[in-house]
């Protein structure tokens, strides 16, 4: 590479003086503008043949190893794929299929995200819950979202837009709006971790025109010398002004069915009713386990984890739809 701080060292050393000569010699006479010239040239020359022999206090750059390196680009990618034993969603098992318990579902996450720096963090994402003996469709929910990230240390905001579709099931479809804010789970105190406190809301504006909201907290464990995590969560949810029914027109007749969050028509045949209340209850572990620690291989080539989760979820409303079990799963996840 060109060392152009050296090249106009020598210029300046070199070349001016000589001008300067030349011009005095113009103007006096070539006897006396012509050694003053050579004189000048002389003693130039010692101190750029010096400077071209003097060596870089700096380093030359390193070319990285193959264990080293990572993503630092502005666009970042996640997916994971994972077998769940159930689907649950906020406390309510999605269309449970016949036949024998726990059949497992597919399910594929996935987010694009664009780091702006201290700017919000613009994202999209999608989320595919698949079930090979559901009679309707396999592909039992598409969950489409755009939204943003935005770190303001130690507080992380989300928000965005999330379209819920079902295939073959088109009655149920649904958008919301959501935002959520939580202390970054890094956060250590006295070197320690702590657990640290989130809450979301959702405002379902298209079929339901209720309110979801979740509060809880997270407790992550890191141990990087095994390249284990640990995170312990617990949370709680409330529905206000949820409608408990879905009225939709088939073949010219009016059908009506319960809501996502009902466990049935009411009684009395209204169907303007609305729920409202203390939803459900949720605690579980979360583990994720680093593969490139394990084959030690460079996060150059993306940070591949296998994580497993086990929840136990408990309904808190005889009127609110709730499941009463212990679910998980586990699969790869990679993030890049």
């Amino acid at each position: 590479m060109t060392n152009f701080g050296s090249a106009a060292g020598h210029w300046s050393f070199g070349f001016f003086p000589g001008i300067v000569g030349w011009i005095m010699m113009r103007n006096r006479s070539r006897w006396l503008g012509l050694p003053i010239a050579l004189c000048a040239v002389a003693a130039a020359a010692p101190a750029a043949l010096g400077q071209q022999q003097l060596e870089s206090v700096y380093a030359p750059p390193e070319l990285p190893v193959d264990n080293e390196g990572v993503n630092e680009g502005a666009v970042h990618f996640e997916l994971g794929i994972s077998y769940f034993t159930d689907y649950v969603f906020r406390g309510v098992e999605r269309f449970e299929v016949p036949g024998s318990e726990d059949s497992l579902n597919l399910q594929l996450d996935a987010k694009l995200s664009f780091d702006l720096g201290k700017l919000p963090h613009p994202y999209v994402a999608a989320f595919v819950n698949v079930a090979a003996d559901d009679m309707v469709s396999n592909f039992q929910e598409i969950r489409p979202t755009v939204g943003f990230d935005w770190t303001i240390k130690p507080l992380v905001i989300s928000g965005g837009f999330t379209s819920y579709i079902y295939p073959n099931r088109n009655e149920q479809e649904t958008s919301e709006v959501f935002v959520g804010i939580a202390l970054d789970d890094r956060i250590l105190v006295g070197g320690q971790s702590i657990p640290v406190p989130y809450a979301m809301a959702a405002y379902d504006f298209d079929l339901y025109d209720g309110l979801y909201l979740e509060a809880g907290l997270r407790y992550r464990l890191a141990f990087d010398d095994i390249g284990l995590v640990l995170t312990a969560n617990g949370s709680v949810a409330y529905l206000s002004g949820y409608n408990s029914t879905i009225t939709y027109a088939d073949n010219g007749n009016n059908v009506t069915i319960p809501g996502a969050f009902s466990r049935g028509l009411p009684a009395d045949g209204n169907n303007t009713d609305t729920l409202n209340g203390f939803q459900h209850w949720q605690i579980g572990v979360t583990a994720e386990y680093s593969l490139n620690k394990l084959f030690s291989v460079s996060t150059r080539y993306g940070e591949w984890s296998l994580r497993g989760s086990v929840y136990y979820t408990e309904d808190m409303d005889r009127e609110i739809a709730g499941t009463n079990q212990i679910w998980g799963g586990g699969g790869i996840v990679l993030r890049f």
